[in-house]
C-alpha cells in the first residue's frame, strides 16, 4: 500500500488533472472564442458586421452607417464555412483540443492509480503521469496557436462574414480573444502544477531513501559484521 503522503500528492496530481479536464470541456463547450468586428460594404451601405464565435457556433450583428440592419444571425460555424481551409484548420482545432482532453483524462487515471497503488518502475508511475500531462499540454497549445493562425492568416472572421452576407465586400476585420481563448492557459497551469506535484513526491522519496542509507554507511564496521 502507498505511503499517506503518496496518497496525499497523487490525489492533489489527481484533483490538477481533473481540473484541467473539466476547463477543456469548458474551452470546448463555450463560444466566447474570439469577437471580430468586419468592415464591410456594398452598393447602398456600410458599416461593420460583430461576429462573435467559437468552435461550434456563433452569432453575428450589423452595425451599419447606412442602409437597412439585417437582424442577428444565429450560425453553425462548420455549417457556414465550404470545403476550405479555414474549415480544415478548424476541424484540427477540435481535434487537438479532443486529444488534450483524452490526454488530461489518462492522467486523471494514472494519478488516482497511483494513490491507491504502487507502480513506481512501470509506465503506470510517475512517467506515464509525466508524459500524458506533457502530451496535454502540447496539444492544447497547438490548438490555440491553430485558431489564432486560422483567425488573423487565414482570415475566418471575414470568411464568414462573407458567406453570412453574400452580397457586401469586407475591408479588413480587428479581433478580441474571449474568456473561452485565455482558458487554454489555465489548462497548460494545472498540468504544469501536475507534474510539479510529482517531481515534489519524487524527491521527498529520494531524500527519505539517503537517510535511510545514512545510519548503515556511518555504522562501526564490527557492528555491520555482527
Amino acid at each position: 500500500m502507498p505511503t499517506t503522503t503518496k496518497t496525499l500528492m497523487f490525489l492533489s496530481g489527481f484533483l490538477t488533472s481533473l481540473g484541467a479536464s473539466a476547463v477543456i470541456c469548458s474551452v470546448l463547450g463555450t463560444q466566447e472564442w474570439v469577437t471580430s468586428t468586419v468592415g464591410i460594404r456594398d452598393s447602398v451601405s456600410d458599416g461593420n458586421v460583430i461576429i462573435t464565435y467559437g468552435l461550434s457556433r456563433g452569432e453575428s450583428i450589423q452595425q451599419l452607417n447606412l442602409g437597412l440592419e439585417e437582424p442577428t444571425k444565429y450560425f453553425e460555424v462548420l455549417g457556414v464555412l465550404n470545403n476550405s481551409s479555414q474549415k480544415a484548420l478548424h476541424v484540427v482545432t477540435i481535434l487537438f483540443l479532443a486529444l488534450s482532453l483524452c490526454a488530461s483524462l489518462l492522467s486523471c487515471g494514472f494519478t488516482f492509480y497511483n494513490s491507491v497503488s504502487n507502480p513506481y518502475q512501470t509506465f503506470l508511475g510517475p512517467v506515464g503521469v509525466y508524459t500524458w500531462n506533457g502530451l496535454s499540454a502540447s496539444f492544447v497549445f497547438v490548438a490555440m496557436m491553430l485558431f489564432v493562425g486560422n483567425t488573423q492568416s487565414h482570415h475566418l472572421s471575414e470568411e464568414l462574414s462573407r458567406l453570412l452576407y453574400p452580397t457586401v465586400t469586407t475591408t479588413g476585420s480587428t479581433h478580441s480573444y474571449g474568456y473561452s481563448f485565455w482558458l487554454i492557459l489555465l489548462v497548460i497551469l494545472l498540468n504544469v502544477a501536475t507534474v510539479v506535484i510529482i517531481i515534489f513526491y519524487q524527491k521527498a522519496r529520494y531524500q527519505r531513501r539517503q537517510e535511510q542509507k545514512k545510519p548503515l554507511e556511518f555504522a562501526p564496521r564490527d557492528g555491520i559484521l555482527f
